[in-house]
């Protein structure tokens, strides 16, 4: 069986045992392969949920990278609307919390590592094509091989 770069970016995000069992469930370890196989109706829909998948992953970054809850709520609304069986659903489910969105860059401290990864999230958020995401997902598994998280709890603990 096939392991996508999607899938690998999600465990490279949610390393932690309990993590793992809420965000890398098999139906969201599944979006990029019912994305590949989406019919043209289903296409949009299926795009989106790639797109919550790798946002999501991509904030869990961020928030491990530097304890940043803004991250954590954001994540958990793309989580909650990961789960939405429609667009119209994702996007009643972002909207119900726009201000999260909002308040994200909002006393906002980030290293170079962080602004990579909010670049990204950037960039998957206005991503409209499969290159494009598939160009994005690549980025985000290489850069998550780059960090450094201990470090981040060693400059926490001076």
């Amino acid at each position: 069986m096939r392991i996508y770069p999607y899938e690998q970016l999600l465990r490279a995000a949610f390393r932690a045992e309990a993590d793992v069992a809420t965000y890398i469930t098999e139906p969201i370890r599944a979006v990029y392969a019912e994305f590949e196989h989406a019919s043209k109706a289903d296409l949009a829909f299926r795009f989106e949920r790639v797109r919550l998948g790798v946002a999501m992953s991509l904030l869990k970054l961020v928030a491990d990278l530097g304890d940043h809850e803004e991250s954590r709520r954001v994540m958990e609304v793309l989580h909650k609307a990961l789960r939405a069986r429609s667009v119209a659903d994702i996007d009643a489910t972002i909207t119900r919390d726009a201000k999260l969105f909002e308040r994200l860059y909002t006393n906002l401290y980030v290293n170079e590592e962080a602004e990579q990864l909010f670049n990204l999230f950037e960039r998957a958020l206005d991503a409209d094509t499969k290159p494009m995401m598939d160009d994005i997902i690549a980025e985000a598994l290489d850069l998550a091989s780059e960090l450094d998280f201990e470090a981040s709890d060693e400059d926490e603990d001076e």
